[in-house]
């Protein structure tokens, strides 16, 4: 899912790549207040829940247009003030979108601005608020977060909380060295809730994490290898994972998470060319995404070359 020029891509998929790789707490009524400046629909006055959520859901199959994914979150942001009245497990499907809707509009921009960084910061918010409806959760998450972790089981907000989390430690690299391990508890929680959610797209984070980790941050080389291809093996038509089966595997880092070198031309290009050769089917808008990430890793491939 991802990552975009920056060093934490490594915490998701979703950020298109150059050489670089791209790289709690309920806010309120401030969380309705978009981080840059959306283009809001009319919405009527007397407009339901079911109403906002349906033009929501909507919109949410065309986002790979910007214009349908501003109007996504502004849909789904509409419903906050009745979130209240919605039974837990919509009140969750709404926080949720969000904070993936929030993670995916940095997708539009060429990366690491200070905008998307709020973007990651709402989307993160979002995640986090979905999580306290986990029995258990806010109990525990001032005390232990790993351990309130363990309470949780949805895997939509945890992959979504994670992901965002993970994509701010490029603003803040101190903060990533000190949390990692929380990221990286909240991809395996999320795999034992649900391996298979959205592609697989936990075991590709996963994996993406523990090749670029340094050892003594909890990385691991093999195993990060070994999840990176059963993202595969779960789901081979959501094309991220092949792109982040070559990118991190295909190409080995430094310590800053940055690409130095080409550890498997032949595997970047296989899995890459099957990206770009692939329909979309099921995943109009991470599919896309990946074609766009498979050109640039091409090109990435040159500047390695003798």
């Amino acid at each position: 899912m991802y990552t975009r020029r920056v060093w934490l891509r490594v915490f998701l998929q979703g950020r298109p790549v150059s050489i670089e790789i791209r790289a709690l707490l309920v806010l309120g009524l401030t969380l309705m207040i978009p981080a840059v400046a959306l283009r809001v629909p009319a919405f009527a006055d007397d407009a339901t829940p079911a109403e906002l959520l349906a033009k929501a859901n909507e919109a949410f199959t065309e986002r790979f247009l910007k214009e349908r994914m501003e109007e996504v979150i502004s849909c789904y942001e509409a419903v906050l003030p009745h979130l209240d009245l919605l039974p837990v497990q919509s009140q969750g499907f709404v926080l949720n979108r969000l904070s993936q809707s929030y993670y995916e509009l940095t997708t539009f921009s060429e990366g690491n601005t200070p905008e998307n960084r709020d973007l990651f910061e709402k989307g993160k918010a979002y995640g986090f608020q979905s999580l306290k409806l986990n029995p258990g959760f806010a109990e525990w998450e001032e005390k232990d977060l790993k351990e309130a972790i363990g309470f949780v089981i949805d895997p939509a907000a945890l992959l979504w909380a994670a992901n965002n989390w993970g994509a701010l430690f490029r603003y803040n690299p101190l903060e990533g060295m000190m949390n990692v391990g929380k990221v990286k508890a909240m991809y395996e929680r999320c795999i034992e809730v649900e391996e298979g959610y959205w592609g697989g797209s936990s075991h590709n984070a996963l994996g993406a994490l523990l090749v670029t980790t340094p050892d003594f941050l909890g990385g691991d080389l093999e195993q990060g290898r070994k999840h990176l291809e059963h993202a595969i093996e779960l789901d081979e038509t959501y094309l991220e994972n092949h792109v982040v089966y070559a990118q991190y595997w295909g190409f080995t880092y430094d310590l800053f998470g940055n690409i130095d070198g080409i550890r498997d031309r032949g595997l970047i290009e296989r899995e890459l060319d099957f990206v770009l050769a692939a329909p979309i089917e099921d995943w109009p808008f991470w599919n896309r995404e990946a074609k766009k990430e498979a050109e640039i890793l091409l090109a990435t491939i040159k500047e390695f070359l003798p």
